[in-house]
């Protein structure tokens, strides 16, 4: 196999780790910190999870006397979307468990959680790890979106796992799937199987965070990616003069992404998704307030732009929502029927039938792209797939709709030349950032040091992360903690509460304060490639959300 100067340097690198972990092995363990509750709904999770409900925030310390580690084997399967940063979480549960004790196997599922299901394994020794050390993707074992939620799973899981001597299965996944895997934990106990289950934070979205999980691994390598790409464009857009650049940037439901990268590049639009649904900005506001922006710019000279705009804004514009709820509804309730019209006439006559008054007037309204793009196949929830959604493009034809009527009424006298972008899966797999490398290599060492303990049902957790690793704390978050009941599929479920931006907090409020100025000046920042080697503030730099929380 051929690598690249830069693959080759990266294997050579020895990730950090914060004090609590380094040194004897032997030597650390867990200290309970007291009962915990969720979210909300406490009383209702509490009968769903009558076995793991409750336990307490553990902190990971160093011990005064050591103990003899015996042999154990752990199992472990990466679940869901690419992440920068999974294959250090893999390469440090193992170096953990081998210095632990020598004879402990590490058995990687693969193909995410159809793996255990089909009981497709790899053993993973240091030629394989050795191999993925410090780089991107997931390719070590594969991924997939398998979810395990019936008891004839758990039983397979069950089976599978006591087949290989597995004591313990870590679980590499966002939000669906550590709640997935409380779920088993719970199942597990009950049987009293002997099999613990723990979660590692993983989502390039940043929505699996709390006060206990600060971040999670991936969010800092996918912005400096996307932002290394506007910059790149925005130099361009400063250089050409001549071309509005509307870029989507990925992110299901929260707008982490798109501020983090906002606060990094200064574009002169940004929208935040959970704004525009706390303000109740209607669609057309929305093009209203962009349209003046281009205007005022257009009269300084400036025919030219960046917009941020995050993958899940459709669902937070109050009248789209409402349509996509009814839509979410209709195709659910009429699946089959829905299904036997085979023309996209025949969908759209049948849906105008059924939607709402305002709903239908919404549908209507929308160009035919958007319309097809809206009643495409719904994602394993139910929903309607934002991703799919041109956005960008959508926002594109309305202002440019706008602008043509103000040119005709003598209202603006410039250009308007728009170009659509949509960044996504450039930065999933990319080489993880400095930050990124030690995060997740933290991460898998101290989920050996929770798997060892016996404890399950939790999260890895690694906190104080906006300053130096030596820093950081480590422990563990029961995964019942972070959870609240919501609607899927018409039934209300546990799951893990998506953290959304905080209209309250720093990150949030630094980008209010600067974003008029942003608007109207051409104040670009320009982040370049991600940095591995040089000045620690250069190389070893947190992300500006995390900077900002820390404060």
């Amino acid at each position: 196999m051929t690598h690249s100067p830069l693959q080759t340097a990266r294997y050579k690198y020895e990730p950090k780790l914060p004090e609590v972990l380094k040194g004897n092995i032997q030597k650390i363990g867990i200290n309970p910190q007291g009962s915990t509750h969720s979210e909300s709904d406490q009383k209702e999770l509490e009968k769903l999870f009558p076995r793991t409900y409750g336990a307490p925030f553990i902190e990971t310390v160093s011990l005064q006397e050591g103990t003899q580690s015996v042999s154990i084997n752990i199992g472990v399967v990466l679940s869901g979307g690419q992440a920068p940063g999974g294959h250090n979480v893999i390469s440090g549960l193992f170096d953990a468990m081998k210095k632990a004790n020598p004879e402990s196997r590490l058995i990687g599922f693969m193909g995410g959680p159809s793996g255990i299901l089909e009981n497709k394994i790899v053993d993973l020794d240091s030629e394989i790890i050795d191999q993925f050390r410090n780089t991107g993707g997931f390719d070590i074992i594969g991924s997939g979106r398998t979810k395990l939620e019936s008891i004839e799973q758990f039983d397979i899981c069950e089976d599978v796992c006591k087949l290989h001597d597995i004591s313990s299965l870590i679980i590499v996944g966002g939000d669906d799937s550590n709640t997935n895997g409380a779920v088993l934990a719970e199942y597990f106990k009950q049987k009293n199987s002997g099999i613990s289950v723990i979660g590692v934070p993983k989502t390039i979205d940043g929505d699996l965070k709390s006060k206990y999980i600060e971040v999670s691994f991936g969010f800092d390598t996918a912005t400096k990616t996307y932002s290394e790409l506007i910059g790149n464009i925005e130099k361009d857009a400063n250089s050409a003069k001549k071309y509005w650049h509307f870029i989507k940037l990925m992110g299901r439901s929260a707008s982490h992404i798109c501020l983090e990268c906002a606060l990094q590049t200064h574009p002169n639009i940004a929208l935040i998704s959970e704004e525009i649904e706390h303000t109740h900005k209607s669609l057309t506001d929305i093009v209203m307030d962009m349209v003046s922006i281009i205007v005022k710019r257009s009269e300084l000279g400036s025919n030219y732009g960046i917009v941020l705009i995050p993958e899940g804004l459709i669902e937070f514009i109050p009248e789209m929502k409402e349509l996509i709820t009814e839509l979410n509804t209709l195709l659910a309730e009429h699946e089959e029927h829905f299904g036997s019209l085979h023309s996209f006439e025949d969908q759209s006559r049948w849906i105008n039938r059924e939607l709402s008054r305002d709903s239908s007037y919404i549908f209507s309204s929308l160009p035919n792209n958007i319309q097809r793009q809206l009643l495409m196949d719904r994602d394993p929830h139910g929903n309607v797939q934002v991703s799919r959604i041109e956005t960008e493009k959508l926002l594109i034809q309305m202002v440019s709709s706008r602008l043509d009527e103000m040119k005709s009424e003598g209202k603006f006298k410039g250009t308007f030349s728009p170009q659509d972008h949509f960044f996504g899966y450039e930065g999933r797999c990319a080489f993880p950032s400095n930050f990124d490398a030690d995060y997740c290599y933290s991460l898998g060492y101290n989920s050996y040091i929770l798997a060892a303990s016996g404890i399950t049902g939790y999260i890895s957790s690694i906190r104080n992360t906006a300053k130096p690793v030596k820093e950081w704390t480590a422990g563990g978050v029961p995964v019942t903690m972070m959870m609240n009941l919501e609607q899927r599929h018409g039934k209300m479920k546990p799951v893990i509460k998506k953290a959304m931006v905080d209209l309250e907090g720093n990150p949030f409020n630094e980008f209010l304060s600067k974003r008029n100025i942003w608007a109207i000046k051409s104040s670009y920042v320009f982040p370049g490639a991600i940095q591995y080697f040089g000045p620690s503030e250069v190389c070893n730099a947190t992300s500006i959300t995390l900077q900002l929380e820390g404060e």
